[in-house]
């Protein structure tokens, strides 16, 4: 069984271990009946000394290991997308920063797929869109 090593403040952890194996199977194969995208969410710095709703520090080693274990299952990846990240506290640049990053992992992963996108809530009203200018 696996475990986690989690904050619990003042700079001390406590370790929680997992009780029950996932069922789902590892697969080299890519799903062929459908085309799942899983909406993979970011992992936080748990000890950033920041507001992590407001402005969230990301780990990115653990961030971008995770999208390798969701490829390791097959799994292509939604990345930067309103229902996975934004308006959770990932920002327009660090959103910009995940979609970067994260299309270069998948560039160097074989068999990797990803699909990236981000909203326009950093636009003020009125403001063009991206796309527009």
């Amino acid at each position: 069984m696996g475990s986690l090593r989690l904050p619990i403040g003042n700079g001390e952890w406590t370790t929680y271990a997992a009780s029950v194996r996932s069922p789902w199977p590892v697969s080299r194969e890519p799903m062929r009946s459908r085309i799942p995208y899983a909406a993979a969410h970011v992992v936080v710095d748990p000890l950033a000394d920041v507001d992590p709703v407001a402005d969230a520090q990301l780990d990115w080693q653990a961030t971008l290991a995770y999208r390798h274990y969701l490829w390791s299952l097959g799994l292509p990846i939604a990345e930067a997308m309103d229902t996975a990240q934004r308006g959770m506290g990932l920002g327009w640049e660090t959103a910009q920063d995940l979609i970067r990053r994260s299309a270069a992992e998948a560039r160097a992963t074989p068999g990797a797929v990803i699909a990236c996108g981000a909203g326009t809530d950093h636009c003020a009203p009125g403001e063009p869109r991206p796309w527009t200018t």
